[in-house]
């Protein structure tokens, strides 16, 4: 081999280094919309819904999470999809298609799902810091209030990106404080895998599935990515190929859903293996204390922060996605403050005169599912719609999955819903 070809074979392999350097800062700079978006998968509607089925019906339910996971992979690569081809967000595209009344109603039931999202993450935090400081609930609740107004204050424009990362890394002591105990306790891989077979028990564990569905599934969490993925480039920021956002987002969600359900099937394999049968664990508060009593107060403390750490991003997640959610549909661009206090004011009112807060948390995970379908209905329309979708329209294969997929959930909404009027929910 002559110099010449050495040096010229040298010469590839650094160009192809650089490009390769060059790829992965790309990529890189692409991530983080799905991070944000699955904090609300991670609320702590999500630790009272697994804890209380892992608790009562031990790996029944284990089967619900796993396939709501996947369907939350679907679901919100689509919301990304639809944000980034067209440039606008699903409520944005909701609103230039609705009558002003339908603008209206269909805000109102959206508003709803945000008190219901809030309510729960408030609880959670209060509850957290009862837990780990002895305060009073309301007296928490107005602290994780204040906390995540705070928090709200670095998103959008220039400091957008600062709030991704602050709010990736709540998702990471949230993962570290709801998967610890499972290294103390390891559960045996046979029962998790009985988990797996599809199958009810009672009325009860219907409810309870729809309930764990409802903390999974998201709706103001399908509404949000198709914002977060345009405002990542705020700013004036350039942006890479649709081709390439889309290639980009799909690593996005699958590995941002894929830390989220590790969590959320983590809470329910500790509440299955070391919770279950015992008494006073259908409430956070109870869980805790049989966690300290099972697997000792260091364990038992690092749940209370990770669940903090759950209430303060997911709160400020929640609220962002009001705010947009009343922009796309309202074409009205309230403070950020002003969403966050028609939001918090209910969930305080809660911690104020409910006698079992962590009930109130599970029925509004409920209230959350029964929401699903009026987000997934429209994007699934809009994702099939070539006019809106041109090239990047969904093909025949993945629409009928996306149908399935809202049949399903909609299918429990309503089982749940029949259960409730005849008394047995």
């Amino acid at each position: 081999m002559t110099q010449e070809q050495t040096q010229g074979q040298v010469q590839v392999q650094q160009t192809q280094q650089m490009q390769g350097h060059r790829h992965g800062h790309a990529l890189a700079g692409m991530l983080g919309p799905a991070f944000v978006a699955a904090v609300a998968y991670v609320d702590p509607g999500n630790v009272a819904a697994n804890i209380t089925s892992g608790a009562r019906y031990g790996y029944l339910l284990v089967w619900v999470l796993v396939l709501a996971n996947m369907m939350s992979v679907l679901i919100q690569y689509q919301s990304a999809k639809l944000g980034i081809v067209t440039g606008k967000s699903l409520p944005e595209l909701l609103g230039e298609r609705m009558s002003d009344a339908g603008r209206f109603m269909f805000f109102m039931q959206a508003e709803v799902i945000a008190i219901a999202t809030d309510l729960a993450e408030l609880i959670g935090g209060a509850i957290a810091l009862n837990l780990l400081f002895g305060l009073p609930l309301f007296l928490g609740g107005c602290i994780i209030g204040a906390v995540s107004t705070v928090l709200l204050m670095f998103e959008g424009g220039k400091t957008h990106r600062l709030f991704e990362k602050i709010v990736i890394a709540l998702l990471l002591v949230i993962t570290l404080g709801f998967i610890a105990g499972l290294f103390i306790a390891p559960p045996n891989p046979a029962d998790v895998a009985a988990g797996l077979i599809p199958r009810f028990t009672t009325t009860d564990s219907v409810l309870m599935a729809s309930s764990m569905l409802g903390a999974t599934v998201m709706p103001h969490a399908i509404y949000l990515h198709s914002t977060l993925v345009n405002d990542h480039y705020a700013g004036g920021e350039a942006k890479p190929t649709v081709k390439r956002l889309l290639d980009g987002s799909k690593v996005d969600v699958v590995w941002a859903l894929l830390i989220a359900g590790t969590v959320n099937l983590s809470l329910l394999i500790l509440a299955a293996n070391s919770l279950y049968g015992m008494n006073g664990t259908d409430s956070i508060e109870g869980a805790q204390h049989a966690i300290v009593a099972v697997l000792g107060p260091v364990i038992g403390t690092i749940f209370s922060i990770g669940l903090l750490a759950s209430s303060l991003s997911s709160t400020s997640v929640g609220t962002y996605a009001g705010s947009e959610i009343m922009h796309g549909l309202l074409k009205i661009k309230a403070p950020m403050w002003a969403c966050r206090i028609v939001t918090l004011v209910p969930g305080l009112v809660v911690l104020w005169f409910a006698p079992n807060p962590t009930m109130a948390l599970v029925i509004g995970q409920v209230i959350l599912s029964i929401g699903i379908p009026f987000a997934i209905i429209p994007l699934m329309r809009y994702t099939h719609d070539r006019q809106l979708m041109g090239q990047w329209v969904d093909g025949p294969i993945k629409h009928v999955l996306f149908i399935a997929v809202a049949a399903l959930i909609i299918a429990l909404n309503v089982v749940l819903i029949v259960l409730t009027l005849i008394g047995k929910a």
